[in-house]
Formats: C-alpha cells, structure tokens, sequence
C-alpha cells in the first residue's frame, strides 16, 4: 500500500513537472506568435520603405533624364531656327539682286548700264547668300539621349531576399601579437556584396587552446567595423591568451560567429609585495606613496593590539599584505620588510629567464625615487643600488638634484633630462638590465652583468609617490635598439 503511495507521488510530480513544462512551452510559443506578427509588420514597412526609396531613385533619375532631353532640345531648335532666319534674309536679298540684274540687263541701250552692272557685282561679291554656310550647325538625332535598361531590368529581376551572411574565417598566419596591439585578420570563404560591416568580440584568459563556454572574463564588442581587419591597441596583457570571434552582418541580420581562435599574449605581469615594503611607504595593487607618520601609525596600532606599550614586530603589522594565489610567495621569503632609510618595495614575481619589461611613472616633485631590480637576498637595512644586490635609475631633488645609475655603491651621471615615466627592460640571460625614456624610447642607460640569482623588481621613493604599469610586451623599438648593439655600447662596465 505504502508502495504504490510513493508511486503514486512519484507519477504527481512527474506529471506536475511536465504540466510546468508544457505550460512554459505554451508561453513561449504565444510569445513567438507575437513576435511573428511584429517582425512580419517591421520587415514588411521595411520593405516598402526599401521599393519607396528605390522608386523615389528612379523618379529622380527620370525627372534629370528628361531635363536633359528637353534642354537640349531646346538648344538644337534655337540654332536651327537661327539658321533658318539668316538662310531666310539671305535669300530674299539674292532674289532681290536676282530681279534687279535681269531688269539691268533688258535695258541694253540705257546709259546707266555700265554703271548699274557695276552695282550688281558689287551687290552680288557682298550678298549674305554667298557667306552663308549651307551646312546644319545641329544634327536632329537624338539617339544620344535613348537608354537601355535590359541590365538593370536583369538587376531588379535578380532581388531577392538579404541571405544570412556566411561565417568569417580568422587568418592566424596574418593576425598579428605585437607591442600591446593585436591585429586581427580574417575573409570571407564566398564573395558577399551585402555585407555592411563586421563585428568583433574578445576577452582575456589564462586557459590554451579552444575557448571554453564558461569564463571569468566577459566578451568585450566592437561593432562597425568595415574592413576585414582591425587592430586592438593600448591593451594590458594581465592574462596569458586572449580569445577572439568575428560575425558578418548585412543590414537585415548577422551571421555566425566564425570559430573562436586563442592567441597568445606574453607579456610581464607582477604586483607589488606589500610586505616587504617599508612602513612608510603605503602600498594600493601598483602605486606607492611615502607616508611620513606610516611607522608611527603601525607602531600605535600594534600598542593598542598587545595593550603591552611596546612595538610589535613589522612582521606581525596590520598592513603586511597577501601575495596572490597565483604568484609565487614573497621574495624575501618571509624576512622583517625593508626599514630604516631604506624606503623599499619589492616586486612579487621573480625573473629567471627570459626579457621582461614593465613601466614606472613617478611624481617629479618627489625628494628621491629610484627603480630598477634586485636579488631577494637584497637586506632590510640596504638602499637600492648601494650594494653588489641591486641595480637602479635614481632620481634626487633634495639639496642637490641628480640623476645617475647605481650598482654596487657606485654612481654614474646621466647626461640626459629626466623623464617622467622610465621604461625598464631585463634580459636576464644576455645580463642587460636597460633604462629607457618610456616616451620616446630613448635608451637612458644599461647595466651588463652576469646575473647569478633570480631577480625581483624593485623600488624607492622619498617624499613622493609612484605608479607602476605591468602586463606590458618588449617594445619593438626596444628590441631593434638591443640587435643593434645599442645598448651594449652604451653600458657603464664600472657599475656592472
């Protein structure tokens, strides 16, 4: 009995579920109903908007054409009937001296006759028949001015219906990854006129391969574009791959999307470690900005916290930052943050291998900023470029301005304006370190060494602030002033 109750139940809430289904199902098929008789009205005032404009077209064409008969009728007749005016008088002069030579010459025995055959010829050498041109200045066809329109008749035979445009094929060999840009090339697999534009959507991820249905990032759209290629700029590779897709669209409906493509984006992507930083400098994701009463304000929050009246440890500090899950642990792997006169922030992402290049833009009216890179064995007590662990650009505005590259507690003077935004780029296996105007790309200075430890981007600010961009490429321009040798030729031995 109990049995065939939840058997029962079973079939209620199959049946109710079916019920809930079907009902949905009814809903969507009114709703398609309704969509029918309002697209079927939209494309039908569509229509006849469309054969509205294109006989307004012809109108016009017929109204031009026949303006053009008319006027140049009206030209022929008004040469012509001129002509016939002057072919007019000169005749009736002609038949007039005509008249007057034959009665000239019946009066054989007159006096006068010498003299009036003299009149004659004269009348006759000056008379407008004999100037006159017995030639049409106009022609009467008008078959200039006949049309043939069996072609366009062809043409307006030929209408039909806007087809849904194919899907687009993405060129990977012409596409192109370069300098923070990437261009997209694709065609058409079959010749379509109709095609008013294309659009396109892309979006960054960290997978390979195929695109995957779910993902974090959405698709970012570009529309209007009427070329079959577009360039994406200005962009900031903070993710490995990008994805990309491009439809068709004619001016009644867009195509398919053609096959997602992955590209790959390399580029240099780290934060700043927030623990390593000195108490004084307040570190937000990229930017740092000195903090006079920073340590005091730690060490007062630490008082009230142990309620013990001492200072507790930078290490324990409330501003000691979390290194993200997908970067590796700090690079001073777990020591005190930097201190005393060394006002220092680390990056969180070690170079090993390979070029890197990232980008620093700093408030000029900071006392002191340097930036450059740094073993992590790099001491909590040591400044940046005053030891064998680091290397730097530094920037001094207080008593006495300077800007030089340090090493190893040596200077050199650079001979060249400071810029507002350095570029830095490492190439850790040829062992350059370079500095370069982030702006025009102007090479400042380049270490050359041998670089025995992983390096960690590093820097320092006084009395001023700073902001860092990552996910940037190696610069093209960069790349042809190293084959060049530029760099190597301008490399300071004595700091390396």
């Amino acid at each position: 009995m109990e049995d065939q109750r939840e058997a029962l139940r079973k079939i209620i809430t199959t049946l109710a579920v079916k019920n809930e289904e079907i009902q949905s199902f009814i809903y969507s098929l009114k709703q398609m109903l309704l969509n029918v008789e309002a697209n079927s009205t939209k494309v039908q005032e569509d229509l006849e908007a469309e054969f509205q404009s294109l006989f307004s077209l012809l109108e016009e064409l017929k109204e031009g054409m026949l303006m053009k008969i008319k006027q140049d009728r009206a030209s022929r007749t008004y040469e012509l009937q001129n002509q016939l005016a002057a072919c007019t008088r000169a005749l009736e002069s002609s038949e007039e001296l005509l008249e007057t030579a034959n009665q000239t010459l019946q009066a054989t025995e007159s006096e006068d006759f010498p003299q009036a055959a003299k009149q004659i010829k004269d009348g006759v050498t000056m008379a407008p028949a004999f100037r006159l041109s017995l030639k049409a200045k106009v022609s009467d066809n008008m078959s200039h001015l006949m049309v043939d329109f069996a072609q366009e008749r062809r043409m307006l035979q030929a209408l039909k219906f806007l087809p849904v445009p194919s899907a687009p094929v993405i060129d990977l060999a012409e596409s192109l990854v370069a300098d923070n840009c990437v261009t997209l090339v694709w065609r058409m697999p079959d010749e379509d006129s109709k095609i008013d534009h294309y659009v396109l959507e892309y979006r960054r991820t960290n997978f390979e391969g195929p695109p995957r249905l779910k993902e974090e990032q959405p698709w970012m759209v570009i529309e209007g574009i009427r070329q079959t290629e577009h360039t994406l700029t200005g962009l900031k590779f903070d993710m490995k791959y990008m994805n990309f897709r491009v439809k068709a669209c004619n001016k009644a409906v867009a195509g398919e999307f053609s096959e997602s493509v992955t590209l790959e984006t390399p580029a240099f992507m780290f934060r700043l470690d927030a623990s390593t930083s000195h108490q004084n400098l307040r570190v937000d994701d990229l930017s740092v900005e000195w903090d006079a009463m920073g340590g005091k304000v730690q060490d007062i929050k630490a008082r009230e916290k142990d309620g013990k009246g001492r200072t507790a440890s930078p290490v324990n500090s409330p501003a000691r930052g979390v290194p993200s899950p997908k970067r590796m642990p700090s690079g001073r792997g777990g020591r005190d943050r930097f201190t005393a006169e060394s006002y220092t922030v680390l990056g969180d992402t070690l170079i090993d291998g390979g070029e890197h290049y990232w980008e620093v833009r700093f408030e000029p009216d900071s006392k002191a900023f340097g930036a450059g890179v740094a073993y992590r064995s790099l001491g909590r007590f040591e400044q940046l470029g005053k030891t064998a662990a680091s290397w730097c650009l530094h920037v001094n505005n207080w008593l006495q301005a300077s800007f030089t590259a340090k090493h190893a507690n040596k200077a050199k003077v650079l001979d060249a304006p400071v810029p507002d935004c350095l570029g830095v780029h490492c190439d850790f296996h040829q062992g350059l370190l370079s500095f370069y105007n982030a702006r025009t790309k102007q090479l400042l200075h380049t270490f050359k060494a041998k670089f025995t430890q992983p390096l960690l981007p590093a820097f320092t600010v006084w009395c001023g602030s700073f902001q860092v961009t990552t996910g940037l490429q190696v610069p093209s321009s960069v790349r042809c002033l190293q084959k060049r040798g530029s760099a190597t030729s301008s490399s300071n031995t004595s700091l390396t």
